[in-house]
């Protein structure tokens, strides 16, 4: 339809006007026959004139044809890239290494294995009472009563008694500075009701996140002799979670609850005015610990947490989280030997990312993407509608380098999706990168919604109905073409 040179979408605008301003004895349904008749009059007159003409190019002309799949290259800004990156050796039994908003794995020690993760597990305790906040569901500021089974509990505490009130604020911090078991097991009674139905959300959380190994039993990470026997699982089950799941799972805190550091950075709180000792952070590695005699040979710049955790089965583990230069790393060692070796481990495994790599963006959020202006749209005011990305894409590389060989392909929404009318950010399609490094085990793949640019409105009856005839011509012109 390209070829024919009458312009049927100036020809509606016009008749739409005379249909909105045309006075006097002939009515609207008149001057829509007259003016369609003349309309195919001067179309038929069109094609018999272009006909011919496009006969005899048809042998010398090419037709452009877009493919779905688009590959971007950018040079790198220094030569040599780094083609062998020697991983630290370790003493833990697993131990993984995520970049946060990637979720790119760059170093894997037997990660994949369930183990105990001792106190860790309370991460998934912070990350529901968290989200109940978020939601609405919970208040900081709310008062829990404290039950017998929470006072009951041994290990790390702060000496909880049954019918004692404190704020949800309170007991969080007290979990997640201090890895209270007594502060874990009241707030996941608040929200379960008992920590029996508190661990069910918990493991249907788990299976959300894809962790493949976790299981957990109670809410504090404490082997089920060491529970009250009331609150034992039924199944006998003790908790488990592999370095994998452990970093899945740190990975949604800091993506979901982004203010998750204005507790685990605190260095140490009291927790009743009237306590002789406050509960003192077992995150050695805090930043802020590097004016503290005792934990300064430990602070690590731009560790703001997460969480140890520490039984005689898991022995010593620590989940941490750095950010530099923009780029935030997640850090798991499980099964260090003693309390100071689990932070030395991890200090190898986070330089090793941070001396190693760093975060290039591939596509901005909000952003048109090269060769991909628009997407079709059925039935509307526009034919087509422009289109942006709903988040940015971001890949890791070699430490000096810009990302190449990245590739998209994009898959539009079905017509349904597409119809008129349609909302500015309305999704009608996605948009898949891929990332190829040697220097990198496995691709990176990224997708993300292409979206509307703008609102398209529906279009009217009459447009429609023109752009039908148009397109009828235009299928016969492309018919008639083909057979010279």
């Amino acid at each position: 339809m390209n070829n024919i040179s009458y312009d049927f979408e100036g020809s509606i605008n016009t008749l739409e006007r005379k249909l909105l301003t045309q006075k006097g004895k002939k009515s609207k349904r008149q001057l829509i026959k007259k003016s369609v008749a003349s309309l195919m009059l001067v179309n038929m007159l069109c094609i018999s004139t272009i006909i011919p003409t496009a006969a005899m190019a048809a042998s010398a002309t090419s037709t452009n044809t877009s493919t779905d799949t688009k590959s971007t290259e950018a040079a790198d800004t220094k030569t040599g890239a780094v083609s062998n990156i020697k991983a630290p050796e370790l003493q833990v039994k697993s131990a993984v290494l995520m970049e946060a908003s990637t979720g790119k794995i760059l170093l894997s020690i037997n990660s994949d294995e369930a183990l105990p993760p001792a106190s860790m597990s309370k991460m998934m305790t912070e990350y529901l009472v968290s989200d109940y906040v978020k939601q609405g569901k919970l208040k900081w500021d709310d008062v829990v009563t404290v039950s017998e089974n929470a006072a009951a509990q041994i290990g790390s505490r702060v000496f909880l008694a049954a019918g004692d009130k404190h704020t949800v604020l309170d007991l969080y911090k007290a979990m997640a500075i201090g890895s209270a078991n007594d502060a874990s097991v009241a707030l996941a009674e608040q929200i379960g009701g008992t920590e029996k139905d508190f661990v069910k959300l918990m493991n249907a959380k788990a299976k959300e996140f894809g962790m493949k190994t976790a299981h957990f039993a109670n809410a504090t990470g404490l082997n089920i002799s060491d529970m009250p026997e009331a609150s034992r699982p039924d199944d006998g089950k003790e908790t488990i979670m592999s370095a994998m799941d452990t970093a899945i799972l740190a990975r949604h805190i800091v993506d979901d609850h982004p203010d998750f550091s204005d507790v685990t950075s605190i260095q140490s709180f009291k927790f009743r005015p009237t306590d002789k000792d406050p509960v003192v952070n077992w995150n050695w590695m805090l930043e802020s610990n590097s004016s503290i005699t005792n934990f300064k040979a430990y602070a690590y710049p731009g560790l703001d947490g997460l969480k140890t955790g520490h039984t005689a089965a898991a022995k010593q583990c620590f989940t941490g989280t750095a950010e530099r230069n923009g780029m935030r790393l997640i850090s798991v060692v499980m099964g260090a030997e003693t309390e100071a070796e689990r932070f030395k481990q991890t200090k190898k495994v986070l330089d090793y990312g941070f001396d190693n790599f760093e975060v290039k963006q591939i596509i901005g959020a909000k952003s048109a993407v090269s060769g991909l202006a628009t997407i079709p749209v059925v039935k509307g005011a526009a034919t087509e509608v422009p289109v942006v990305t709903d988040a940015a894409v971001n890949v890791v590389v070699p430490k000096g380098t810009e990302p190449k060989n990245v590739t998209y392909t994009v898959a539009q929404s079905d017509e349904a999706a597409r119809t008129a009318p349609i909302a500015a950010s309305k999704a009608l399609g996605t948009i898949t990168y891929t990332y190829k490094n040697d220097s990198i085990a496995q691709d990176q793949v990224t997708t993300v919604n292409l979206i509307a640019a703008e609102p398209v409105e529906k279009g009217s009856w009459l447009r429609l109905f023109f752009r039908s005839i148009g397109d009828l011509f235009g299928d016969l012109f492309d018919s008639v073409k083909n057979m010279f």
